[in-house]
């Protein structure tokens, strides 16, 4: 395995019966199978951590491969005091604040400036910002990891709330995750950061501070819940075929009077039914061509793979990931994130006739 610590299956005659106890035991002495099998039930909780405490998918692969990395280095000196699951994430969340000290943090259009007051055809991307992106939610539990917790984990990757995130430093950043996302107590989180309880509760009132004023009341977890599955389906269905057949009252009827639009890593983005509805028929409706739609969900939201025609391939391409935020059952954020590694993020086809 040496330091690329990619999923390895267990073959089924091999140590499939053992406990944690052993496997332990066994990658401390060298196994780096037994080590994998350890970390595995893991992987995707602790992925998601970094995620939240990077903004970026990218960016939490190489923190998390960085971390179990470091965290097979030190196995040897693992001496049980804690669970192994903390121990993890101890050395996942060191791996992410060492990533955030030298990237800094990501950024959405709404933190660059105002709203356009006007459409702006043609909008450049910009290259030289770090934009937050989307998250691949499937698999991702939701409900709490531990009763204590203040978020569930779906709501702990909605885009209000990892947006938020990254307007903290990289300390209240995690003290924050650990205590209201993943349930640790302010000792242990003290003790997993090195410092101690009194600064860990400082950081916990700060961060606090930051996130309400910044979060919706209601998280989109509680709004899909009072949305039927009829509804819902009938919202992104709405979405994407007024995009497809260019009709702005059919869209218009889904959003709210407040809504946005933005296109990261487009700069200017459009706020107010007035000013998105501009945008709509100007740009997605007359300047880009054809569209095809594929249903979604991503950050634990509901989206839809946007794909474009392109004359010269004969065939819709990817272009988006449109990650629509509702209020009751109207669309009161939409969030395009643009580029084909988007839809691959999510596993979706690379083309659609």
């Amino acid at each position: 395995m040496g330091d690329n610590f990619t999923r390895t299956a267990a073959p089924a005659s091999e140590d499939s019966e053992d406990s944690d106890e052993l496997r332990l035991a066994r990658a401390q002495a060298g196994d780096a199978a037994a080590f994998s099998r350890l970390v595995e039930p893991l992987r995707h909780e602790l992925h998601a951590h970094c995620y939240r405490m990077l903004g970026s998918s990218h960016d939490a692969d190489d923190a998390l491969q960085d971390a179990l990395v470091r965290a097979w280095q030190a196995l040897p000196r693992f001496e049980g005091r804690s669970s192994l699951r903390k121990w993890l994430y101890t050395v996942a969340t060191n791996s992410c604040l060492d990533a955030v000290s030298r990237r800094g943090k990501r950024a959405m259009p709404v933190d660059l400036g105002p709203a356009s007051d006007h459409t702006v055809v043609g909008d450049a991307p910009l290259t030289d910002v770090a934009w937050l992106g989307p998250y691949a939610d499937a698999g991702l539990a939701s409900g709490r990891a531990r009763p204590d917790a203040r978020y569930e984990q779906r709501e702990a990757v909605e885009l209000a709330f990892v947006a938020a995130l990254q307007h903290l430093p990289g300390n209240q950043r995690a003290a924050l995750l650990l205590f209201e996302v993943l349930g640790f107590s302010a000792a242990e989180i003290a003790a997993m950061m090195q410092t101690s309880t009194a600064s860990v509760n400082s950081a916990l009132q700060r961060a606090r501070k930051l996130v309400a004023e910044r979060v919706p009341p209601r998280t989109q977890q509680q709004t899909l819940h009072s949305v039927d599955d009829a509804r819902l389906r009938g919202i992104v269905a709405g979405f994407s075929g007024a995009l497809e057949r260019g009709d702005a009252a059919a869209l218009v009827a889904l959003l709210t009077e407040d809504v946005t639009w933005s296109m990261p890593p487009l700069p200017h983005w459009y706020h107010g039914i007035e000013a998105v509805t501009e945008f709509a028929v100007k740009v997605p409706m007359t300047e880009c061509g054809s569209w095809r739609h594929i249903p979604t969900t991503a950050n634990g939201q509901p989206a839809v793979g946007s794909y474009l025609w392109n004359d010269e391939a004969g065939m819709h391409l990817p272009w988006s990931v449109d990650v629509l935020t509702l209020r009751g059952d109207r669309i009161a954020e939409i969030t395009a994130f643009i580029g084909a590694e988007n839809l691959e993020l999510l596993g979706l086809p690379a083309s659609q006739p």
